[in-house]
């Protein structure tokens, strides 16, 4: 029977709160973009708010693996 990985375990915990940041950071930052349309900075903060979206769905999935791998093992190949 294994055990949990507590060290790999906290890591992932850690990595869902740096999701959860994004996750609420990236969308408040696409409409401040959107609010503003005709600034001069429009672009460069919709390019921000959209790879700050980007990065919230690969820290999910990878926060989800590193949970999955503390809790059940790594899968041998």
């Amino acid at each position: 029977m294994r055990r949990t990985d507590k060290d790999l375990l906290v890591k992932g915990i850690k990595s869902f709160l740096y999701t959860i940041g994004a996750m609420f950071l990236a969308p408040t930052i696409i409409y401040q973009a959107f609010k503003n349309q005709e600034n001069v900075l429009f672009w460069p903060v919709l390019l921000v708010g959209l790879l700050l979206a980007i990065l919230a769905i690969y820290l999910g999935f990878r926060s989800v693996k590193i949970v999955m791998d503390a809790v059940f093992g790594k899968k041998n190949k």
